[in-house]
C-alpha cells in the first residue's frame, strides 16, 4: 500500500495547520457504490471493475455489516466460489472512521493498519463515506492552493490593528467533546487572519492553541482555553481544574503521556503537545498541582523586520 506523505509531527507547519482543522467529513468520498449480502461476489467484480473501486461495502439498509475487497474477489476466483453471495466471504471485522473525526485520525490510522481505505460512519452509525489516502493527499493539495491564493490577495503589511488592543476571547472546553474540538483554535486562527498577521506566525499561533485545547479536551476534568491579543502579542492561556500534572518535567518529555488506550486509539495522546506548544511559543510557563494545571504561552505578533 502505498503511504501519505505526511505525518502529525514532523510535516511543515501549513500541512499541520491543515489535517489540524479538516475533518474527516471534509475529505471523505460520499458517492458511495454498495452491495447487500445477496450480492454475488461475481456481480460485485463487476461493479468494481465498471466502478474502478478496490473495495466495496457491503450494507443492510443504511447499516453496514461487511466489506469485499479485491483480495477477496481475486481469492474467490482462484478458489472457484466467484458465483457465491457476498454474506459468506466478506470481511466483518472491521475498522471504522467517524464522519467528524480529525483528518489526523484517518492519517493515523492508515500509518497503524495496512488497509487501502475505511468506511466512515455518522454520530447515527450509518455509512455516509469512504476515505482513501489518494482522498487525503488530493484535499490537502486543493487547500494548500486556496491558502497560496488567500495569500497572494494578502498585503505584505502584517501589524496588529490597534483595534485588537486589550481583546479578551475565552473558550469554555468539555472533557472528551472530541465534536468541537479544534472550535477555539480556528476561531484564534481566523482573527489573526483578519487582523492582518502574517501566515507562519498564524501557523505558530494554530498549533499552539490547538495542542492546548486538545489537552484539555483529553487530559483534564475540562476547562478553558484564553485568548489575550494586543498589537504585539497574543497570548494564550489554558486553564483547568485537575487532575493536575504529577510530574511536569516528564510531561514536557517528548512522548511522554499518561493518556489511556482508549484515547490512543483515537489517535491521540502521542505525548507530543506540550513540548509543540514550548517550540512555537516566544515565552512559556505551565504550574501544576492536585488543583489543576495553567499553561501561559506568549507569540509575537510582529516579527523583527516588521517592528
Amino acid at each position: 500500500m502505498q503511504e501519505i506523505p505526511i505525518n502529525t509531527v514532523t510535516s511543515p507547519n501549513v500541512i499541520l495547520e491543515l489535517i489540524y482543522r479538516l475533518k474527516v467529513k471534509d475529505v471523505m468520498t460520499t458517492d458511495l457504490v454498495t452491495a447487500t449480502k445477496e450480492t454475488s461476489l461475481r456481480e460485485i467484480q463487476h461493479i468494481m471493475r465498471e466502478r474502478q473501486v478496490t473495495g466495496l461495502p457491503i450494507v443492510m439498509g443504511k447499516r453496514l455489516i461487511g466489506i469485499v475487497s479485491m483480495d477477496d474477489i481475486i481469492q474467490a476466483l482462484d478458489k472457484g466460489y466467484i458465483n457465491e453471495k457476498a454474506q459468506d466471504h466478506m470481511t466483518r471485522n472491521l475498522i471504522v472512521l467517524e464522519d467528524d473525526m480529525p483528518v489526523s485520525f484517518a492519517i493515523n490510522y492508515f500509518d497503524r493498519f495496512s488497509y487501502h481505505r475505511f468506511p466512515v460512519l455518522n454520530k447515527h452509525k450509518e455509512l455516509v463515506g469512504m476515505i482513501t489516502n489518494r482522498d487525503i493527499t488530493s484535499t490537502l493539495l486543493v487547500e494548500i492552493n486556496r491558502e497560496i491564493e488567500e495569500l497572494e490577495r494578502r498585503t505584505s503589511s502584517s501589524s496588529m490593528s490597534d483595534e485588537m488592543n486589550g481583546e479578551i476571547h475565552t473558550y469554555s472546553i468539555m472533557k472528551n467533546d472530541f465534536e468541537n474540538a479544534g472550535f477555539a483554535s480556528t476561531e484564534i486562527k481566523k482573527r489573526l487572519k483578519k487582523a492582518g498577521v502574517m501566515p507562519h506566525i498564524i501557523r505558530r499561533a494554530a498549533i499552539a492553541s490547538y495542542e492546548l485545547e486538545m489537552n484539555l479536551v483529553v487530559h483534564s476534568d475540562g476547562g478553558e482555553l484564553i485568548a489575550e491579543y494586543t498589537p504585539q502579542t497574543l497570548q494564550i492561556t489554558a486553564r483547568d481544574s485537575g487532575p493536575g500534572i504529577p510530574n511536569v518535567d516528564e510531561a514536557m518529555t517528548a512522548g511522554w503521556s499518561t493518556a489511556s488506550e482508549w484515547i490512543r486509539s483515537l489517535g491521540f495522546g502521542a505525548g507530543m503537545g506540550l513540548p509543540n506548544v514550548k517550540s512555537v511559543a516566544d515565552e512559556f510557563a505551565i504550574e501544576s498541582d492536585m488543583n489543576g494545571t495553567t499553561v501561559c504561552c506568549s507569540i509575537k505578533l510582529q516579527s523583527d523586520e516588521e517592528k
